[in-house]
């Protein structure tokens, strides 16, 4: 059965014990989610967080605590663990166990109350309470912890029809306050959406916060968010609930955490009103007395933290969700999962909060939940991001305050496997000191790179990489300890991607009746259908070797109206190839965010395979992003996606005659001091050799041709661009960027080009120098500044925009004292 509906079905039956007028926000309704060194010194201590977090800011670090959910849907009768001796029981065992480590929040999910007031707001169960909610929340405080409580966008039919006076607002009824035509205010469709362009509306969502705040809530869940929910096509968008709930709980400051998968096209949006937001979709498989999860249920993980890791940080937390891992057997997951999920969140800088039963926390569970180091990496709150996800051995790293790196690495194979970290790759140049997090047990010192050996299958390591004195450390414009001020846009088509481009050389004999191919451009790459950055939201598999003719024998499906995939690009240009089949329906195309298009992919008789059904071209050269969502039909697939990119070499083939041996030409279409070289079988081609350059034409001589074998041979041209293919850019003067360091020397790379003047350079408030960034053309990784000898301690830079068009931002680097 599909778990959709699984799903609904298990709402229904919460909602059938629900008191007549609902509550207020339909929470009545116990609506559930729908399915589809030690660490660097700088960081704080894993102790009590609830001792520490008063003095800071809402919000300022990932949270740690519990989520009630997951037994919820565990146990099949959810309710039975919210109820109050439930919940004491959590609270007491966390109090014992876990609460020295930093974990504080207790949060009681879908189906705590049982109808509203006389002013519709909501009163808790008096089944589940029946001391009242108040004793549970006050036990909860007494022990030092924090409260949270669940709700939904919406006003529920009852409380609209009841037409209740809106408390603290005399002229205010529930009646008055509900958008018309009536529309629908969630994804299961319990309430009616709210018109917040009436001042009742944002004064009834205050006189719930107000009752919040007496009880002494900490935290709210607000759950079934669009843009997000499976929902992405603004059919239902939640925004003006999210930003009324906000501006009503930030007086009582408590921590306002979005759910689920939510629309990253809207992260700005989202970073503005929450502390928290879930960017996917529930971590539980739904297997009743079974499992609390499953490890593909944490592998998909992996996708969405690398799209939005940089959005995360003290302002808020991209949330995955519960971290089962702490009842064993229960949990769904082996030991190496286990521990492989709690990297993933504490890298991440994830919320911590688990979903098993505290009273029952297993050995090995308390010992991956109470690890101080570990806790550490993710109380610091620097979000980590991977070197790649187009291996299934993958190394991810995030730099800290103190300018030691931490790095975690995961195999995601089939089998165990020795993984290599460069620490060329982490933007490091020199030798570092390792330290094994998990095992709280250093390791020693290592240049070049780090081999973390028998990592076992969907296992992990998690390290921290100490660089030593002279050492030279890289941060990328993305990096979190870059400070920006001003309007900054990141990439925005003003960013140049490294490009390789493929070229065949053909060697033939005329004399032995051989025939010169022809030549044609070269500059479309083709993304399979798994292949990485490739975001799928709702429900989707994958099938293989269906021998139809599909590009690499497979395809990407969907069942589910809603599912929707998403592919960012840099180019000029890309093609949706998938079937065409009676099985099939339309589809929304948006580009940019923008509905550019509905397909049909139904063909009424036989199969179309690898067909173009979208096709753009002319686009600006730069970032793109593709959406299609699944409208109609039983089955939306996707083969591959073909990509056009900015050609850098203007044939795609030379020929070679051996009966009348001449040297073959190619010209350049990028600046050729872009060019970083030419590759046969991964290995560079001697330039002034094998090829020489004189302007932009690279010219293959005779005597390098004649030794390639008949037939065809391939070479590749690689372009160097902006590091990681990505840049910040500020338009109006006076918008800086610095960067706080210990170290001897600080340089700032980055590119120049007819767009770009001066800026500013100034080391501890001190301007040094002005440098001029106008170039000719467009060039990158260039070195604008190097500072002299600086004196022991830490330093700041700061890079000011003084003129022209724009500045960009690409990297910064420093040499450890």
């Amino acid at each position: 059965m599909n778990r959709a509906v699984v799903r609904l079905r298990w709402l229904a039956a919460a909602a059938a014990g629900a008191l007549a007028l609902g509550a207020g926000t339909a929470t009545a309704y116990a609506a559930a989610p729908p399915e589809i060194s030690a660490a660097p010194s700088t960081l704080r201590p894993a102790t009590s967080q609830a001792t520490t977090s008063e003095a800071e800011e809402l919000g300022a670090r990932p949270y740690m605590g519990w989520s009630s959910y997951s037994m919820q849907v565990y146990a099949g009768n959810g309710q039975q663990w919210i109820i109050a001796d439930q919940i004491i029981a959590q609270s007491d065992a966390m109090h014992e166990k876990l609460q020295d480590f930093g974990y504080e929040y207790i949060n009681i999910d879908a189906g705590w109350n049982g109808g509203v007031d006389e002013y519709a707001r909501p009163v808790p169960s008096e089944t589940l309470y029946p001391d009242g909610l108040q004793e549970v929340i006050d036990h909860i405080h007494a022990n030092g912890q924090k409260v949270g409580l669940y709700f939904i966008p919406g006003i529920s039919p009852e409380v609209y029809g009841a037409d209740l006076p809106i408390f603290g607002a005399p002229d205010c009824s529930t009646g008055d306050i509900v958008k018309r035509p009536l529309q629908q205010g969630d994804y299961w469709a319990i309430g009616h959406r709210i018109d917040f362009s009436n001042p009742c509306a944002q004064a009834y969502i205050d006189s719930i916060a107000a009752l919040l705040g007496e009880w002494g809530v900490d935290f709210v869940k607000f759950d079934s968010v669009t843009p997000g929910s499976g929902i992405g096509d603004l059919s239902l968008d939640a925004r003006d609930d999210v930003a009324a709930w906000s501006a009503a709980l930030q007086p009582y400051d408590i921590w306002f955490e979005l759910s689920w998968a939510l629309d990253i096209r809207y992260v700005d949006f989202w970073k503005e009103h929450a502390q928290g937001w879930r960017v996917d979709w529930d971590v539980e498989c739904y297997c009743e007395n079974e499992a609390l999860t499953t490890w593909d249920n944490i592998a998909r993980l992996f996708p969405k933290a690398a799209d939005w890791w940089r959005h995360a940080g003290p302002e808020g937390w991209n949330d995955f969700d519960s971290l089962n891992v702490g009842n064993g057997q229960m949990d769904g997951l082996t030991k190496d999962e286990r521990r492989t999920a709690a990297t993933l969140w504490a890298v991440s800088a994830a919320p911590m909060y688990i979903g098993n039963d505290m009273t029952n926390l297993d050995e090995y569970g308390l010992e991956l939940l109470t690890n101080s180091e570990v806790i550490a990496v993710n109380q610091t709150g620097r979000p980590a991001h991977p070197v790649s996800t187009a291996t299934p051995r993958q190394t991810w790293y995030s730099t800290n305050p103190d300018g030691s790196v931490t790095v975690a690495v995961f195999n995601l194979g089939r089998t165990d496997a020795d993984i290599t970290v460069s620490l060329a790759d982490l933007g490091i140049d020199g030798s570092v000191k390792v330290r094994d997090l998990w095992r709280k047990k250093d390791l020693g010192s290592v240049s070049g790179e780090f081999v973390a050996e028998d990592v076992p299958v969907h296992g992990t390591e998690l390290f921290t990489f100490t660089p030593a004195k002279n050492s030279h450390i890289g941060l990328n414009d993305d990096d979190a300890r870059l400070d920006y001020e001003g309007d900054w846009t990141r990439n925005g088509g003003k960013e140049v991607a490294a490009r390789s481009q493929a070229l065949t050389v053909s060697v033939f004999d005329s004399s032995q009746g051989g025939e010169a191919p022809e030549t044609g451009e070269s500059n479309v790459r083709s993304v399979n259908n798994n292949g990485p950055g490739i975001v799928y939201s709702g429900t989707w598999s994958q099938s293989g070797g269906r021998g139809l003719g599909d590009y690499q024998d497979d395809v990407q499906y969907s069942e589910a109206n809603g599912s929707a995939f998403e592919y960012s690009f840099v180019g000029t240009g890309i093609d949706w190839v998938t079937e065409t089949h009676s099985s099939q329906g339309e589809a929304e195309v948006y580009l940019d965010g923008v509905l550019v298009d509905t397909v049909d992919t139904y063909q009424a008789e036989g199969r179309g395979v690898q067909q173009v059904v979208f096709s753009a071209r002319d686009l600006p050269n730069g970032t793109h992003t593709l959406r299609v969502v699944k409208k109609s039909g039983q089955f939306m697939l996707l083969d591959k996606l073909d990509v056009v990119e900015e050609g850098v070499i203007d044939v795609d083939h030379v020929a070679f005659d051996r009966a009348n041996p001449a040297d073959a030409m190619v010209t350049l279409l990028r600046d050729p001091s872009e060019l970083v070289g030419v590759y046969r079988d991964g290995t560079a081609l001697d330039s002034g050799t094998d090829y020489t350059i004189d302007g932009s034409v690279v010219t293959f001589g005779s005597a390098f041709l004649v030794s390639l074998a008949d037939g065809d041979s391939a070479l590749e041209f690689r372009f160097r661009g902006d590091i990681r293919d990505d840049v910040h850019w500020a338009g109006a003067d006076g918008a800086s960027v610095s960067l706080t360091f210990s170290g001897s020397k600080v340089t700032l790379t980055g590119p120049v080009g007819p767009d770009q003047g001066t800026a500013e350079v100034y080391i501890d408030d001190k301007l040094v120098d002005t440098v001029d960034l106008h170039g000719d053309v467009r060039l990158t990784q260039q070195e604008l500044f190097t500072s002299g000898d600086l004196r022991k301690g830490e330093h700041t830079i700061r890079i000011v925009k003084a003129s022209g068009d724009m500045l960009r931002i690409d990297g910064l680097s420093y040499v450890v004292r």
